[in-house]
């Protein structure tokens, strides 16, 4: 009886051991290696070894939760089966050389927490499906090239907290979704070619810290909501075509002090208001 008791124990505690991720998220990431010439990585996968011992791969209760495959020298394309790693929280791919569009399948990602694929060669649009992985938290696609208008959807992601996007040739104007972004604390626009004019609603984006549209092609009056803003303590949304009046305290806020560049390509600081901040909001209400 002991040794059956014994010999039960011993099979109960070699069950890990043979324990790993579904089919469909190995063969995701293998579809990764793949299409991303895993045989040029600089930390390349031994396919023999189990998935918990791939490079920048983190498994827990056999579930791939996060894959930090930065400065790995990724080149190729993100394969639509990434959509299948379901548990995901974290995908970073930072500075590689990854080209082609981001996959709609990224919305499958229903406990993505923080994507970052920043510093790559993607073109093409951010897919609208991005508002369907409701719990990300960070968005940072900056330094690629990504083109088409900013998706309203992103507006739907009520846990957001920043959102960078600047350097690439994304057109269009701001949705008005974004301005509902209650939980957003850093948006960073600049040196796209972004137009139209800024909402009055940007006053909601309360836990807005960090704001920059440098060097896009906005215009019309700034806001003189932007007071409300409580928590601002970084903005830059000079080289701009924004006209009109500032408040003093806007002008000294902003990294450039609000200098635009008019019709004639002519770089000149916007006319500073000596308005105390609480009138001026109460003029435009």
């Amino acid at each position: 009886m002991k040794k059956f008791t014994l010999f039960l124990l011993a099979l109960v505690m070699s069950v890990p051991a043979f324990a790993e991720v579904s089919p469909a998220e190995k063969n995701a990431l293998v579809k990764l290696y793949q299409s991303t010439n895993g045989s040029k990585w600089t930390n390349k996968w031994n396919m023999n070894e189990p998935v918990e011992k791939w490079f920048g791969v983190t498994v827990k209760n056999d579930k791939v939760i996060s894959l930090d495959l930065s400065s790995n020298n990724l080149q190729g394309t993100l394969p639509n089966e990434i959509g299948n790693l379901i548990y995901l929280e974290n995908l970073k791919m930072f500075r590689n050389g990854l080209t082609g569009s981001i996959p709609a399948s990224i919305g499958n990602l229903k406990s993505l927490r923080s994507l970052n694929l920043a510093f790559n060669k993607l073109s093409g649009p951010i897919p609208s499906t991005i508002g369907n992985a409701s719990a990300l938290q960070s968005v940072e696609l900056y330094m690629n090239r990504l083109t088409g208008t900013l998706p309203a959807e992103i507006g739907k992601l009520g846990q957001l907290q920043t959102l960078s996007l600047f350097n690439n040739e994304l057109t269009g104007s701001i949705p008005p979704s974004f301005y509902s972004m209650k939980s957003i604390k850093v948006l960073l626009l600049s040196s796209n070619k972004l137009s139209g004019k800024l909402s009055m609603d940007i006053g909601n984006m309360s836990s807005l810290e960090n704001l920059s549209l440098f060097e896009n092609n906005f215009e019309g009056q700034v806001p003189w909501d932007l007071e409300k803003l409580r928590n601002l303590k970084e903005m830059n949304i000079s080289y701009n075509k924004f006209n009109g009046v500032v408040s003093r305290h806007l002008a000294q806020l902003d990294m450039m002090n609000m200098t635009m560049i008019n019709e004639q390509g002519i770089a000149s600081t916007l006319k500073v208001s000596d308005f105390n901040n609480n009138t001026a909001i109460a003029e435009e209400e």
